[in-house]
């Protein structure tokens, strides 16, 4: 039976994400997931159907909390289309991935996840190519320089940041994430 109740829902689903972030995939459970949202045991299994629908829909939250302020996207989206700007956006990514670790070493799970199975494959790939090509028609309609190859280039190259700074910071030793994404915007996005 599935319950309509958004705000447990939705306080399931973070408990979720912490628990995949904290204990992996393996660690995702229905009884697991009650506790940490600290709700009766069974509470879980009344808004998910089974673990896979749990781990999608964990998955579609993972990108919901990461998605940018409302106050930054207006700020950003009234400023002139420039190297600078993409270079603003990028710091404000990096300051969110930074602010929930969480959410994006869960993403970093249901990646392995999804290796081993087909269905939450699929969905997955789905959903990060929706956003991708979300991020790359952004760019091109609001006139920032270069191409679509700019903007994959730049998501390969800041996933590889998040990647080595949030699972083995000691990688990239005395390195400043923050100038490291200076340097990969220099390279990667062309001057107007």
């Amino acid at each position: 039976m599935v319950r309509r109740n958004p705000e447990r829902r939705r306080a399931l689903l973070d408990a979720a994400i912490d628990v995949l972030a904290q204990e992996g995939a393996r660690g995702l459970t229905f009884r697991a997931v009650d506790a940490r949202a600290g709700v009766p045991t069974g509470t879980a299994s009344n808004y998910f159907a089974d673990r896979a629908q749990l781990l999608l829909q964990a998955g579609a939250h993972v990108h919901v909390r990461l998605t940018p302020a409302e106050e930054f996207m207006a700020s950003f989206s009234t400023a002139a289309p420039s190297r600078e700007q993409t270079r603003v956006g990028m710091h404000d990514l990096l300051r969110r991935i930074r602010a929930d670790r969480n959410g994006y070493l869960a993403l970093l799970e249901l990646r392995l996840e999804a290796n081993r199975h087909p269905g939450i494959r699929a969905e997955l790939t789905r959903t990060i190519r929706d956003t991708l090509e979300d991020n790359v028609r952004l760019h091109l309609e609001g006139g920032f320089p270069g191409d679509r190859s700019t903007v994959v280039t730049l998501y390969l190259a800041m996933t590889g940041l998040f990647l080595e700074a949030l699972t083995l910071p000691d990688v990239l030793g005395d390195d400043d994430a923050g100038a490291l994404v200076d340097r990969m915007v220099d390279t990667i996005v062309p001057p107007a």
